[in-house]
């Protein structure tokens, strides 16, 4: 992936003393959140997460952070310290561990239960340290110290890494809800006091820099949950990530007081509830939850389902309803209602979504009509607090795309920090903590690693391209016979065409131009099958571009008989 450092080159020698922070993913980005931290010749791994595939990633499951930095290193890393449970921060674990399987995981006692129960499906049994707030653990040359924050899943932690070369504040998602739902809240007193100590380069959540103000409580979202229960006539089904402990247990408890049954759909969701359930994070009201098996015997309106499939996701459960490729089928008078907003890059296929449900007959309750979602990022108003607070030497806005590291980066210039210590960097930028100032001075090769299947790394751009041009423009097979013997064409050529429009009778007015440049190439004594091959590709693609005005993928195939 680039960089809007071009000029850069790779890094020099850490210096004797100096911290060096590399993002491998999470920069620039929304997702695949991971932050390697170097110290006298060890390293420390700051989560470990993926980003979702978008329309232009045909085919592909998953985008990891690309490891190849610290492949040759990995006997130097001291432990992956994991914020919180989220995929964006711990889906690639497995995959990293793949390399090495007996990296220590560091992490809340709820985020470890996620990322095992991740691994176990992968095979592999990790070495785990959980830690509580308020808790320090050498890490090798690392002293970390573990704070309460807040985040749209419970157990979320901040962490403080000392080092001789500096002190680092990395805050992981968080924001400040006032009141919430766990009353667990950021812990601003710890905020201040490493203020007080020095916090020479604070690593702090963009997500919504842009947004002005701060970000609605949880607890304002359950009347309106409540209103949605109030007034469905039929089924509720309600839509939301996985592991948003928080979301569940508002719909858990309006279920309850509305006489209501819930059942959880989708091995994710009843995966990770379970887990949250059996740590005493999620609290199931008596006899509220059922197996999804037992709805048939309950009349509609006594239903509640909750599943995955906020995002749009089309092998989702709640894709596959608006698409009537799920046992349950959505009707007339039941009510969806998406607890969730939207990830950038998804509106089209959430809308999508939303529009097959009411064609269905179905009344959908999303955010753009209804106060049913909030974020758990910290907004603008929360970021200057947090500055304030801190007063950090340095900066370095990390978790967003460009613009959410340039807003965050001038809320942090507006509090006083000065405009050279605030570091913008994007995934694979070198920044080095030395003496008390942090600056640019490399880059390392940083792509994206795709999970294709059964597949890892093995798919690239150039197969992406390929699948877009099928996707996208269709594809032409022309195949020719040749006599081995004279060189001359014996048969064909036979065009075969798909994902066209027109008919392929089309294709009879290149032929001549196919028979005239094969006659040419074979009075020139062109024999080599691929140079054939390429005759033929430019022979159709000039003519599909110019009269077709398309560029499919081209596939001559050359027979010699």
């Amino acid at each position: 992936m680039s960089h809007p450092h071009p000029e850069l080159t790779a890094p020099p020698a850490l210096p004797d003393g100096g911290v060096r922070v590399v993002a491998l993913g999470g920069l620039g980005e929304v997702g695949r959140n991971m932050t390697v931290i170097e110290h006298a010749g060890r390293l420390l791994v700051v989560d470990c997460g993926v980003l979702f595939p978008e329309d232009h990633h045909p085919g592909v499951d998953l985008i990891l952070p690309d490891f190849e930095y610290i492949e040759d290193r990995l006997d130097d890393v001291e432990a992956i310290v994991l914020t919180h449970g989220h995929e964006d921060h711990i889906g690639a674990v497995p995959f990293l561990l793949r390399l090495k399987p007996d990296i220590p995981l560091i992490g809340s006692q709820l985020t470890l239960a996620l990322v095992e129960a991740k691994l176990k499906e992968h095979k592999i049994t990790p070495y785990t340290l959980g830690v509580k707030e308020g808790q320090t653990e050498r890490l090798g040359v690392f002293s970390c110290e573990f704070i309460a924050v807040n985040h749209s899943i419970p157990d979320a932690l901040a962490v403080a890494i000392r080092t001789p070369g500096g002190t680092l504040l990395h805050t992981g998602d968080f924001k400040m809800d006032q009141l919430p739902l766990d009353r667990r809240i950021t812990d601003l007193r710890a905020f201040a006091r490493l203020g007080e100590e020095g916090v020479d380069l604070f690593l702090t959540d963009s997500t919504n820099a842009e947004v002005p103000g701060f970000t609605t409580p949880e607890r304002r979202i359950t009347p309106a949950i409540e209103r949605v229960f109030h007034k469905a006539e039929r089924r509720i089904i309600v839509a939301c990530f996985s592991s948003h402990v928080h979301r569940v247990q508002q719909v858990l408890d309006a279920a309850a007081e509305s006489g209501r049954k819930v059942a959880l759909v989708g091995r994710s969701m009843v995966r990770n509830m379970t887990i949250a359930a059996d740590l005493g994070y999620l609290h199931v009201p008596d006899g509220v939850l059922v197996d999804v098996g037992k709805l048939n015997n309950l009349p509609d309106h006594q239903v509640v389902l909750i599943c995955t499939g906020s995002q749009g996701e089309p092998m989702a459960a709640l894709s596959r309803m608006a698409n009537r490729d799920h046992k349950i089928e959505v009707g007339v008078g039941d009510t969806v209602l998406l607890a969730s907003s939207l990830i950038p890059g998804n509106e089209n296929a959430v809308y999508r979504v939303i529009n097959g449900l009411m064609r269905l007959g179905a009344h959908v309750v999303h955010k753009g009509n209804a106060l049913v979602h909030v974020s758990g990022h910290a907004s603008a108003g929360e970021l200057l607090y947090c500055y304030n607070i801190v007063r950090p030497r340095n900066v370095m806005p990390v978790h967003g795309e460009w613009r959410h590291l340039v807003a965050n980066g001038q809320l942090a210039e507006a509090t006083g920090v000065a405009k050279d210590r605030v570091v913008l960097a994007e995934d694979g930028v070198v920044v080095d903590l030395v003496d008390g100032v942090a600056r640019i001075v490399g880059a390392v090769d940083c792509g994206y690693i795709y999970v294709d299947g059964s597949s890892v790394g093995a798919a690239d751009e150039t197969l992406l391209k390929d699948r877009r041009i099928l996707r996208d423009e269709g594809f032409v097979t022309i195949i020719v016979v040749r006599d081995a013997a004279t060189g001359k064409v014996a048969a064909g050529p036979e065009i075969q065409t798909r994902g066209f429009a027109e008919d392929e009778d089309v294709f009879d007015r290149v032929r001549p131009r196919l028979d005239e440049a094969l006659a040419d190439a074979a009075a020139n004594g062109v024999t080599d099958s691929y140079q054939l091959q390429q005759i033929i590709r430019r022979t159709v693609g000039s003519f599909v571009g110019g009269k077709l005005r398309r560029r499919p993928m081209i596939i001559p195939i050359v027979i010699d008989a």
